[in-house]
């Protein structure tokens, strides 16, 4: 049994975190902590955790959550998680990262981040969390980086393609649309339900601070740099990312020698799944899974590849999770759907 921490709880991501966690078999919630006007249960704050974890979720108290857990999950904002990671670690203790924190280079991080990296000694030791390109390296990690939501479902529909060499890799367009819970629980005019609803908006055209992240892996999945062109959306849902990713052919090719290729890079993987000639994924068959579903078009010399995944789990505490049951030798689909 390992104990766990969640710090930021109270978030979209962090509040998941705690729902899987409450149903993992292998693991206790030892301490949560998140910015709070005072001390409660968290079954208070998400009734629909009553019975499953009435721990009371506090102000973060480094030395109690570090006495109470093995391993921290950091749900928090970027630029915050580098001020705790480090004193986490040195007291011995296993960490999961879920901001951008650990994800880049310093200079690479400061330029899309606006703000200097405070801790660059572990910077170099985090391991990127993304299991079906890194899974051994995560075995022996003690700093994971979980990806960002928008890089997990482009990377992996993605890096089958370009690690084989069927695609150029200088046009590459993705193009991306997703919930609102993928901004955070956030009280911003542009989040708010009359903003939102009937709406469909593209922001950060080629700037979003996820492009580097997604260039920066498949890029080491080939000899080549890639560098996408990358349009988020904003659509009127809670929760999931749809992301339909452009290429252009090396040769000609069909699409059932694509899924064939996808099949042959990811052959055993619990949350891939591989659609039939024809089939194309969509969101609510991924909502509050870990999979990410993949499809395949293919016409004339361009190939179309359609991935879903559910924000909250697959980009965030679904893989975040994932990681840890990888990590702890545990069955890698342990408390995950």
């Amino acid at each position: 049994m390992v104990k766990v921490a969640v710090v930021g709880a109270t978030g979209y991501t962090g509040e998941e975190i705690v729902k899987i966690l409450a149903r993992h078999r292998e693991v206790k919630i030892t301490a949560l902590s998140a910015i709070v006007d005072k001390p409660m249960k968290i079954s208070e704050m998400f009734p629909s955790l009553e019975g499953k974890c009435d721990l009371i979720c506090r102000e973060l108290d480094i030395a109690e959550v570090t006495a109470a857990a093995d391993l921290v999950f950091l749900a928090l904002p970027h630029k915050v998680s580098m001020q705790f990671a480090p004193k986490f670690l040195l007291a011995g203790k296993k960490v999961i990262d879920l901001s951008a924190d650990y994800r880049l280079p310093a200079a690479v991080f400061q330029k899309w981040y606006g703000a200097e990296h405070t801790d660059q000694d572990n910077l170099g030791k985090a391991v990127y969390g993304l299991p079906e390109l890194y899974r051994d390296k995560i075995k022996k990690a003690s700093l994971i980086a979980n990806p960002g939501c928008y890089p997990t479902s482009i990377i992996l529909a993605a890096a089958p393609l370009i690690k084989e060499d069927i695609v150029k890799v200088d046009t590459i367009i993705a193009d991306s649309k997703s919930g609102v819970t993928g901004a955070g629980r956030k009280g911003l005019l542009s989040l708010s339900f009359g903003e939102v609803n009937e709406n469909l908006k593209a922001y950060k055209v080629n700037e979003h601070q996820h492009k580097p992240e997604i260039n920066q892996e498949l890029s080491k999945v080939t000899s080549k740099v890639v560098d996408i062109i990358f349009t988020p959306h904003l659509i009127p849902m809670n929760r999931g990312i749809l992301s339909t990713i452009y290429f252009k052919l090396r040769g000609e090719s069909s699409a059932k020698e694509l899924i064939k290729a996808f099949r042959k890079f990811y052959p055993k993987e619990p949350f891939i799944r591989i659609m039939p000639e024809g089939a194309l994924p969509q969101i609510r068959d991924v909502v509050s899974t870990n999979y990410c579903d993949i499809g395949v078009v293919v016409s004339g010399m361009n190939a179309v590849i359609v991935s879903c995944i559910d924000n909250l789990t697959k980009g965030a505490a679904g893989q975040a999770v994932q990681n840890m049951n990888i990590m702890c030798g545990f069955d890698e689909r342990e408390g995950l759907v």
